[in-house]
């Protein structure tokens, strides 16, 4: 197994915009041909667009670009700006009279970073689309992972900043990736020390504690969480597989949801994972969805490790954090 480059993957561009002022910003990726895709939500308060399309019953057999942003529901407008985009280039489903690309995006909840008034838009989109590239993506505090934030049971006092990753892998002529923009409930571990590297923060803000335990304490209370986190990823392949095979690729990289995150795929968060074909290597399915499990697992500690300190959060690399 060789680590890669998240663009090595092949077959797609991949742009971001931000607000920075705001906390909020957005990641869209471009394919390079209609690209079959598939979806699993698992959380319970997902914001998502045009995600009937990935069912294995339905007659789209892929989608041109992918859009995963902060701003909530409000942002769902975004995916306006890649159609336009895309539109403007002759590219998406012929019509007769114009092309209409199918465009996919989730949203995850930033509202309490930053300003709740900024939101990703079409215009956003579109910039993101034109600052698409095929050699660099940018890790952190960009993109959808602008506003990203985890360790919140007690609330965004006691939270840490996160952000968005990447993390790719070739095994033979299969390469296999994941994107992820990390906004959860719960705290992060590293699936190689099983340590925990960020998360719900102790009462003195100095140290880790354990969302976890803290959250076992309260089991015979009830709490009202709110939907106010969420972590959306891709993973993308260069391996040849349809609609239906995705959607088992996407159901199994939530394993990697599952050893990086916990707690994970509570009411409070609307965790979504795609997972999208671009290429035409042969492969496994189970071999390819137990790489997209491990890829996802790895990118989310990517996602935490390269955020920065912002909105008065401290992250990764800033907290002298003690065992929890």
């Amino acid at each position: 197994m060789k680590e890669i480059g998240l663009l090595e993957v092949g077959g797609f561009a991949a742009g971001q915009a931000q607000d920075e002022a705001g906390g909020t910003g957005v990641t869209v990726l471009l394919f390079d041909a209609c690209a079959p895709a598939g979806v699993d939500i698992r959380g319970g308060g997902p914001a998502s667009r045009e995600t009937p399309l990935l069912a294995p019953t339905a007659d789209a057999k892929g989608i041109h670009a992918l859009v995963l942003s902060g701003g909530s529901a409000f942002a769902l407008d975004a995916a306006g700006g890649v159609m336009r985009f895309l539109e403007e280039r002759g590219i998406g489903f012929d019509v007769g009279v114009t092309h209409v690309p199918l465009v996919c995006q989730s949203c995850l909840f930033d509202l309490a970073i930053g300003s709740k008034e900024a939101r990703p838009d079409a215009a956003m989109a579109y910039r993101a689309c034109e600052s698409a590239s095929r050699t660099a993506f940018a890790e952190g505090c960009v993109g959808a992972g602008t506003g990203c934030t985890v360790g919140k049971y007690k609330g965004v006092a006691r939270a840490m900043k996160s952000g968005i990753g990447a993390y790719a892998v070739q095994v033979g002529g299969v390469r296999v990736g994941a994107v992820v923009a990390v906004n959860a409930l719960g705290d992060i571990f590293d699936i190689d020390t099983g340590r925990q590297i960020a998360g719900l923060r102790t009462e003195d803000g100095k140290g880790l504690a354990s969302t976890e335990q803290t959250l076992y304490g309260d089991i015979d209370r009830a709490h009202d969480l709110f939907t106010g986190n969420t972590t959306i990823g891709a993973v993308l392949t260069n391996a040849a597989f349809d609609k239906a095979a995705l959607t088992k690729i996407a159901s199994m990289a939530h394993n990697g949801y599952a050893r990086a995150i916990r707690p994970v795929h509570t009411t409070a968060d609307g965790d979504s994972i795609y997972a999208v074909s671009t290429g035409q290597a042969a492969a496994d399915i189970n071999a390819v969805g137990t790489l997209a499990a491990h890829v996802m697992a790895k990118a989310i500690a990517r996602a935490v490790r390269a955020a920065c300190p912002a909105y008065g959060l401290p992250a990764a690399k800033a907290l002298s954090a003690h065992s929890v």
